[in-house]
């Protein structure tokens, strides 16, 4: 059974993430100012930009290419997408709490909505899946 990936779709969700995760840092960032002041809210936009970089280094990466030459070939560009994403994250929390002095934990708290994005567009892209196989065993 071969397994048929429609680039353009899977380009067009994985940069439409990136959008998604651009919105909640700026939602974040606003409900941390609103709550904590112009440090909290500096600090949430920070976690939320790490974020969102990390998955546009990981999607500008993965989808560089005009098509994959095999499947392991584009399986290969993902790895390597994934790998730059956690170094990116890592280096630029490094420096966010170095240079920019920023708060860990609103830092920590834009971080983390930004996966709020990705694990809502993953449940998304699953559950009609998972109802599909289903039905088929009925």
């Amino acid at each position: 059974m071969a397994i048929v990936i429609d680039l353009p779709a899977a380009k067009r969700l994985a940069f439409g993430v990136v959008r998604g995760q651009a919105a909640v840092t700026l939602l974040a960032a606003l409900a941390g100012w609103a709550l904590g002041g112009r440090h909290v809210g500096f600090s949430a936009a920070l976690g939320g930009a790490i974020g969102t970089v990390a998955s546009l280094a990981m999607a500008a990466m993965a989808f560089r290419g005009k098509s994959a030459a095999s499947a392991a070939r584009l399986l290969g560009t993902f790895y390597a997408g994934e790998i730059l994403k956690v170094v990116v994250a890592i280096v630029s929390f490094i420096l966010a709490l170095k240079l920019a002095a920023a708060a860990p934990l609103p830092m920590f708290a834009g971080y983390m909505a930004t996966f709020v994005v990705y694990w809502i567009v993953l449940a998304r892209m699953a559950l009609p899946a998972l109802s599909a196989m289903r039905r088929a065993r009925a």
